[in-house]
């Protein structure tokens, strides 16, 4: 009898050793198998998103120089300019971190906006004394002015601010995705609560 009551014990003991294992070992399974549907859905969400512009300005370019006495020979253009902009945030280039474990995904690194100008120059009214002519470093510096100037204006403008909505949108997919997996979203070890606080994080 005693050995049935040993017997009967040790089994026991081994069949809940055996159930602790599998629990185990199927919680493990399913971590890993969550982190990876989890980081394979973040690359699916990761794309090139491209915000783009249009703008059409005119400028009046001047320059001078002294040829002899005070005397200034001048010359002068009309520049129309039609430009067509791109800013890009790269999501490929998103920085992250999954642990399974804590069921936690951190984004260390958001991409900076890329802003990309293609400007189209046409040359009106061009005018130039004998002495002061157009040379091809006038045109490459018309062109480098008007290009920095569109730069800022650009960056103040909608495009920039209609770029970075664009990029909230995909971080909102990405919460949505860690909230529907029981997982938590975090930005530089920050917590995000709702897909609406991640217009303020931003």
């Amino acid at each position: 009898m005693r050995k049935f009551i040993l017997g009967f014990l040790f089994s026991g003991i081994l069949f809940l050793g055996f159930w602790y294992y599998k629990t185990q070992k199927d919680q493990k399974l399913e971590l890993l198998q969550t982190s990876q549907l989890l980081e394979k859905q973040i690359k699916n969400v990761s794309k090139l998103i491209v915000t783009e512009g249009s703008y059409a300005q005119i400028y009046t370019y001047e320059s001078s120089k002294d040829v002899f006495l005070g005397v200034e020979a001048r010359k002068k253009a009309l520049v129309a300019v039609n430009a067509k902009a791109t800013v890009s945030y790269d999501l490929n280039q998103l920085s992250y971190e999954v642990n399974p474990k804590s069921q936690v995904l951190r984004i260390t690194r958001i991409p900076e906006p890329e802003l990309s100008i293609y400007p189209d120059f046409d040359y009106y009214d061009i005018s130039a004394d004998y002495l002061n002519k157009f040379e091809a470093k006038d045109y490459n510096t018309i062109k480098k002015r008007i290009t920095r100037k569109l730069q800022n204006e650009i960056e103040a403008s909608s495009l920039m601010s209609n770029a970075d909505e664009r990029l909230i949108n995909e971080l909102q997919k990405i919460f949505v995705l860690t909230q529907s997996l029981g997982w938590t979203l975090e930005y530089y070890k920050q917590p995000v609560q709702s897909a609406r606080e991640l217009e303020i994080l931003f």
